[in-house]
Order: C-alpha cells, then sequence, then structure tokens
C-alpha cells in the first residue's frame, strides 16, 4: 500500500494504491497525521473511491509538513565529515554523543518530487545526494511511514566551517521525496536496504548500497529527540542520515541523474540542476 498527493483534474488530492486499486482519500496528509496511528490506518483502508490511475500526475508527498534532517547517525557519514572538514573531531563527537544532531531541512513547498531537478549550488564545487529513508511522524510522535529522500548536501561548504551548516543543507531543490509514502503496517520495521545510481552522458559513475540498520541509534530515539521541545500538529519528516557517501574526488553535475531505491519503499529518481549564483566578490577578503 502506498499513500501518494497527486494531481487530478487541475486538484490536488490524496490517494491510497494497492495493486492495481487506486481510491481517494476524504483527508489531507495533514489530517491523518493529526490522528492517532491505528485511527489513520482506519481511515486509509476506508478509502472506496476508486480512479483510473492514468489519470494521476504524482506530486511531492507532503502537505503541510516540515522536513528535518539527522546528521552523522551512520558510521561512513562521520567519515565522510571528516574527510572534509577542517576540524574532523566535532564529528567524532556528534557521532558518540547522547544528543544527536537534528537540523531543519525544507518547508512542505521547497520539496522536490520524483522526477523534478534537484539542485547543486553555483557557489560550491564539491556537491554530492544524500541517499536517506525518511520517517512520516504523526503529531504523537508515532512512526506512520516511510518515503525515500535525497538530503543534497554541498560538501565544500560545510567542510569550510560547520557553522554554514545551513547554506550546505538549505537552498532551493536541496530536497526531494517521493514517490510515495508507505505506511509502515505494510512496509514493517525490518532494515531496510538502500542504493543509490548516478548516471552522467548515460553511464554510471557512481554506485554504493547501505542498509538501515547500520545507523548508530534507534528510529525512535531519533524521533524523541526532534519532539523534545518542538510539536508538529499535522506531522513532520525526518530525514535518518545517509551511509553512502561519494570518495572525495566525486562531486555531482549539471544534467546528471540520481536514482534512489530503498527495498519496500520506493525508488526516487532525479536530474541534476545548477541553483543560485557564483560568489559575490568581497573587497580586502
Amino acid at each position: 500500500m502506498t499513500v501518494s498527493r497527486v494531481l487530478l483534474d487541475g486538484k490536488v488530492r490524496w490517494v491510497t494504491s494497492r495493486a492495481d486499486n487506486v481510491a481517494i482519500l476524504p483527508v489531507s496528509l495533514a489530517e491523518l497525521l493529526a490522528l492517532h496511528l491505528d485511527d489513520a490506518r482506519a481511515a486509509i483502508e476506508s478509502a472506496s473511491d476508486l480512479i483510473d490511475p492514468g489519470q494521476l500526475s504524482v506530486l511531492a508527498p507532503v502537505d503541510e509538513q516540515e522536513v528535518w534532517g539527522a546528521g552523522v547517525t551512520y558510521r561512513r557519514s562521520r567519515d565522510g565529515r571528516a574527510e572534509e572538514a577542517t576540524d574532523a573531531s566535532i564529528y567524532d563527537r556528534v557521532y558518540e554523543a547522547h544528543r544527536p544532531e537534528v537540523f531543519f531541512k525544507s518547508i512542505a513547498s521547497k520539496v522536490v518530487a520524483d522526477g523534478e531537478a534537484v539542485g547543486i549550488r553555483a557557489d560550491s564545487d564539491w556537491n554530492v545526494p544524500e541517499p536517506e529513508l525518511g520517517l512520516v511522524i504523526n503529531s504523537r510522535a508515532e512512526i506512520f511511514g516511510y518515503v525515500v529522500g535525497n538530503d543534497m548536501s554541498s560538501r565544500s561548504i560545510e567542510g569550510d566551517n560547520p557553522l554554514y551548516l545551513p547554506q550546505a543543507k538549505v537552498y532551493d531543490r536541496s530536497c526531494a521525496l517521493g514517490p510515495s509514502i508507505v505506511p509502515v503496517w505494510d512496509a514493517g520495521a525490518a532494515a531496510k536496504a538502500i542504493s543509490v545510481s548516478i548516471l552522467r552522458g548515460g553511464l554510471e559513475v557512481f554506485a554504493g548500497t547501505t542498509t538501515t540498520d547500520l545507523i548508530a541509534r534507534p528510529l525512535t530515539e531519533l524521533v524523541e529527540w526532534l519532539f523534545l521541545a518542538m510539536s508538529f500538529p499535522t506531522g513532520v519528516v525526518l530525514l535518518t542520515g545517509t551511509g553512502i557517501v561519494p570518495e572525495k574526488d566525486f562531486t555531482l553535475e549539471r544534467d546528471d541523474t540520481v536514482t534512489i531505491t530503498i527495498d519496500g519503499v520506493g525508488t526516487l529518481a532525479n536530474p541534476v540542476a545548477i541553483v543560485g549564483a557564483a560568489q559575490p566578490e568581497v573587497p580586502g577578503r
């Protein structure tokens, strides 16, 4: 079963799909995530207004939800950050610390859908995708479902100074989610394999794999920290970190295609575009 945000006859709707049956949901994702998990499941499974899936155009699967990220949750991520950083010790400390790194990533309206272009910053010469399992969480801090995520990152900017993290992580087209949400009762809680392939001119220039059982913290612990001092009445998406980090000599280029697959969740594919402008000249610096 999947839950998707779609364009149907010029209107944005939420639908549920199982096998060849697609039904319109009478509620939005925000309304589903305001409910207890059992009530949300009942609302989804009661959908019976079947439609032709050929009429649909799939949109990013968020409506009112913020997207947040958890950083340095895999050992490979810690090592990758150490490769780029002027002070590598802070990433060791975060990886081992009681408190995880949690940061804001995107508002719903800026999330890129499957098939749309993700961005690399024009003022960065070292840019990578970050394939991640996204947790779709309801207002009661219950995991409602899973989604494929791409937390685009400018490694050169964060590497210059960790305080530049918001600029390295938050910019136009920096967050992609999709194509749909798989409810937790269908996907289960077992570890999930994650893979990424990057094509350039039709040829694969990078590929990598990992699995979510390599995340250093339980997923429920990451959720608990996110909700510790914040509330999300319409739910939230939490990206859980990446275990796939290309080597230092790799950077994304315009017109590359990034394809991320998470077993049991789906496949998210996006071309790459350049966003923003080059660094401004600052007199005297």
